[in-house]
């Protein structure tokens, strides 16, 4: 493979001598704006579709696209990750969170281990435990059958599986399929746990514990501030506590707990809501049904990436209209807007993707970068953020492009008519009209009252948030991602910039600190 940075690229320079050449507002305008709703759009998996009229793109800039797919190797690179590829080279590890739903390319064979057979095998164990809970064959001490589920973990371990049970949870009880509650605790802020621990009833409770190390103070902090609840309860917290993590991590194999399912090195925690760390959760809360058929849809949103025909490849092409957006326009945001409540927590997810893979200012041979990498993203779920940061968006100094996501039917089935129209109408309503305002802006006499329009943004449209819709979007959003990290020849698997913080935290714990954190510390009463 060839590894070259951005600004070396023949396909870079030619796509800055396009810069601007697409005015968003007279694209979009009457006749031409609908031809190209009907023209630039491309189906995704589970019958999402990704529209990208509203972008500053044109057929001129979709061929330099192209070109820059080609010259930088993005579909090579990608296959060569899928079979085994030592991808992460800060951490020389292979990256292999496509495993957990499919086998795209040959087997991966490491550590003497077929990597598929094992991620699938684990899966297959947290299913069976998850079928013992739901059936009563495994209960606490009193013969009562568990009724919420608990995940206890930080960062990946928390954002992804969060916005996923959050996602499903409305689709499950319209459906049939809800089993139990879960909550999350994650915050070593004890006012989370205590917050989490007085809305449940803990003899009926069942943590799940995670991490992959098996060192993370956050959580073994959190571990320590339930087993005490349990134990102040009379309960044995053996008896209600499993643990996701490695195999070599001190949780595994232990009395402490009633099962523990196995990850390894080869997933990130911000890619592995498609591994035990989500399908434990997941599994106990909807059934393992409901969790396999949303790794259907991620593993079909995979197999799409595979095009090298980038009007053919959803993500890819996403990922490159932000590299357009962010290198050539110089935008220095992308805000993500789901008008699905469903969703409230996926831009939170979304923040760690991202930033914690892009955020980088070195190139994966550690050299400085001389271009900018990857921007700051932000969400609410519409219509929400029409009543807070879409004033800025609107009208602020800076352009900052749009990805909405939104569904023609709700997750319940439960509406109202008012004025003539249901909820999920005037919903898709503001959406669509918001699409066009961005865009198109209005002028107007009074300068407060005017806009400027030529906002970019992209929209995917499915009929219904399923979990094979979660799937192909999680899924996305996760290869957009390492594309642009492909392009911007970055390392997007490992993120040494979460480290120094934990280090000097540690430092602060121990009484080793002097100067200003020594200073900052004492204001803190530490």
């Amino acid at each position: 493979m060839n590894w070259k940075n951005l600004d070396s690229t023949a396909a870079y320079k030619n796509l800055c001598e396009l810069k601007g050449h697409v005015n968003l507002q007279d694209a979009m305008s009457g006749e031409n704006g609908a031809a190209r709703v009907k023209k630039y759009n491309v189906p995704m998996a589970a019958g999402l579709t990704y529209h990208y009229a509203a972008k500053q793109v044109d057929d001129e800039i979709l061929d330099a696209l192209q070109k820059l797919a080609d010259e930088t190797e993005l579909t090579q690179k990608y296959e060569a990750l899928y079979n085994g590829a030592v991808i992460n080279t800060g951490e020389k590890r292979l990256v292999l969170h496509q495993l957990t739903r499919g086998q795209l390319g040959n087997p991966v064979i490491a550590d003497g281990v077929d990597k598929r057979a094992f991620y699938t095998g684990e899966q297959k164990k947290a299913a069976e435990f998850a079928k013992k809970v739901h059936t009563g064959e495994i209960t606490n001490e009193k013969g009562e059958k568990f009724t919420t589920a608990v995940q206890i973990g930080i960062g990946g371990s928390d954002l992804g599986p969060r916005a996923m049970y959050l996602a499903l949870e409305n689709w499950a009880r319209a459906n049939g399929t809800f089993k139990m509650e879960a909550r999350f605790i994650s915050n070593v802020d004890p006012d989370d746990a205590a917050s989490v621990l007085k809305g449940i009833d803990v003899s009926r409770s069942l943590f799940v514990l995670v991490s992959k190390s098996g060192t993370t103070l956050e959580t073994l902090t959190n571990e320590s501030f339930v087993k005490d609840a349990l134990v102040n309860a009379g309960l044995d917290p053996s008896k209600h506590m499993v643990a996701v993590t490695s195999e070599t991590s001190p949780l595994a194999n232990s009395s402490d707990y009633l099962a523990a399912f196995f990850m390894d090195d080869y997933i990130g925690g911000r890619y592995s809501s498609t591994s035990c760390v989500g399908g434990a959760i997941l599994s106990l809360a909807f059934g393992p049904e409901v969790f396999e058929r949303f790794l259907q849809g991620a593993a079909a949103e995979d197999d799409l990436a595979r095009n090298s025909d980038v009007r053919n490849n959803p993500s890819m092409l996403d990922a490159l209209i932000g590299v357009y957006e962010r290198n050539v326009m110089g935008y220095p945001a992308t805000a993500v807007l789901p008008y699905s409540q469903a969703l409230s927590r996926f831009p939170a997810h979304l923040q760690q993707l991202d930033m914690e893979s892009n955020g980088k200012s070195v190139n994966r041979f550690g050299e400085p970068v001389n271009y900018v990498t990857g921007p700051v993203i932000f969400g609410e779920p519409g219509t929400n953020g029409q009543h807070s940061f879409y004033q800025l968006l609107h009208q602020g100094t800076d352009i900052v492009p749009l990805q909405f996501v939104g569904f023609k039917k709700n997750q319940t089935g439960m509406d109202v008519q008012i004025q003539g129209t249901s909820s999920q109408q005037k919903l898709c309503a503001n959406v669509a009209a918001q699409i066009m305002a961005f865009a198109c802006g209005k002028q107007d006499e009074n300068p407060n009252k005017s806009f400027a329009g030529g906002r970019p943004s992209s929209i995917i449209i499915g009929d219904q948030l399923t979990p094979e819709a979660l799937g192909a979007l999680l899924a996305h959003f996760e290869n957009k991602v390492m594309f642009q990290g492909f392009v911007w020849n970055l390392n997007s698997f490992d993120q040494e910039g979460v480290q120094l913080g934990k280090v000097l935290a540690k430092r602060v714990l121990a009484h080793e600190t002097e100067g200003a954190l020594r200073a900052f510390s004492d204001l803190l009463e530490i």
